[in-house]
């Protein structure tokens, strides 16, 4: 997991890897920036931890993720802790004492944090003007924009974007470009690899390194692309939208698609030590499981096939299940003409529960898996079959990998696929 020191006869922190060299004596360890930041102490102008991931461990209780994941959604954004309390089920005051013992800040401190930080990128990698990005960045104002901006930083807006060095700016030939920080080790092959297996024809395709996708905001279109960046340490973004404002959740939905907002390192540390997983695990340990764009894409995807040996996207995919497919997106998108490469279709952002009326699974153990259940077991999967059916002829025993059994399927997934490649 990501950890900062900060130092207190400075009043700084730092990413790991700063060339900063303090006492030991005088060095504080916090496992989030916001922590840090709450804390009191405000980030280093060198290392700039503001541009390394800084996900929260995938071992956090249950209710914390939960609520972190409102938190991402914007439940903060204009709500209070108490509307956070009570989405979760808890009192406020317990709400803040997990957060406190587990992550080190408040709910409130934590939004605040992620959206400075990703304002920050912002300034850094673009040159949207200071009040568009108050508004991409999830702020109600370019008071609370500025305010806020100062009592993380200890700087205004337009004094750290004049801070910001000559290699930061990202150049785009159209659409807007941003760097996704990812941890170290991020295998992004891989993903690339599972998101072009299962791409929904006509809103997702996988062409030269780059995934691509259509989404919707507001009931209009946007493409969004993701490539490898210029360093390991992040991906890189460019995004076609219709205006700006709230980019910062269209990015958030990026990263849980991507698998890049959770640290899978407990998981690996434990999967490690298994008998058969462990050589997977150490060949990649920077697999990380996927998410989906919405709980509607994966449900599509499920519905297009019926029979055990048919697959959706994998291989060679078989003609009525395609057929199927691009029927579902037919009839449920709308044809957008003019997009880049295959895409031809805007998906609706349907809810779970719109599902119904469709004739679409509410409730599989695909749409589990995609939507972050670090438990779920997509015993569905062709690949995973395959992987079973190869290492455990006699059977596998149930739950064996518990609470890991998302990354272990996704490590099983990946091996069967590469093989069936070689």
């Amino acid at each position: 997991m990501t950890v900062y020191s900060a130092v207190v006869t400075t009043g700084i922190y730092c990413r790991p890897g700063c060339g900063a060299r303090p006492l030991a004596s005088n060095t504080r360890i916090y496992g989030h920036a916001a922590a840090a930041e709450a804390a009191g102490f405000r980030a280093c102008l060198r290392c700039r931890p503001y541009r390394v991931a800084g996900p929260i461990s995938a071992d956090m209780p249950r209710l914390v993720c939960a609520a972190w994941q409102l938190i991402i959604a914007g439940v903060l954004d204009g709500g209070t802790e108490a509307a956070l309390a009570e989405r979760v089920g808890l009192s406020v005051r317990h709400l803040r004492r997990l957060f406190l013992k587990h992550l080190g800040a408040s709910p409130d401190q934590l939004a605040r944090s992620r959206r400075a930080h990703f304002a920050r990128r912002l300034l850094d990698d673009t040159d949207l003007t200071v009040l568009d990005i108050a508004f991409a960045s999830g702020f109600g104002s370019l008071r609370q924009f500025n305010r806020s901006m100062r009592e993380v930083f200890h700087a205004s807006p337009t004094e750290l974007r004049e801070r910001r060095r000559r290699a930061d700016r990202l150049v785009a030939d159209g659409g807007l470009a941003l760097r996704l920080p990812v941890l170290p080790g991020y295998d992004w092959p891989a993903m690339l690899a599972y998101l072009e297996a299962r791409a929904i024809p006509g809103v997702e395709e996988v062409s030269g390194g780059v995934y691509r996708r259509t989404i919707s905001v507001d009931g209009a279109p946007g493409v969004l692309e993701v490539r490898a960046g210029d360093a390991p340490a992040h991906l890189v973004l460019l995004a076609h939208l219709p205006y700006w404002e709230g980019l910062i959740h269209v990015v958030d939905q990026v990263g849980r698609l991507l698998g890049i907002d959770a640290d899978q390192s407990p998981g690996v540390t434990a999967l490690g030590m298994d008998p058969v997983l462990g050589p997977l695990v150490r060949a990649r340990p920077g697999l990380a499981v996927p998410g989906a764009w919405n709980a509607a894409e994966v449900a599509i995807a499920a519905a297009a096939v019926r029979a055990p040996s048919e697959l959706v996207g994998a291989g060679a995919r078989p003609e009525r299940a395609a057929g199927r497919l691009a029927e579902l997106v037919d009839g449920l998108g709308t044809r957008v003409p003019g997009l880049p490469g295959g895409l031809t279709h805007v998906l609706p952002d349907m809810a779970r529960e719109d599902l119904a009326g469709y004739g679409l699974p509410q409730d599989t153990e695909d749409l589990a898996f995609r939507l972050g259940d670090p438990e779920a077991w997509p015993a569905g999967d062709p690949w995973l079959k395959a992987a079973v059916a190869d290492r455990f002829p006699s059977g596998l025993e149930p739950g064996r990998w518990r609470p890991w059994q998302a990354l272990a399927a996704m490590h099983l997934m990946t091996d069967a696929a590469l093989g069936a490649s070689r």
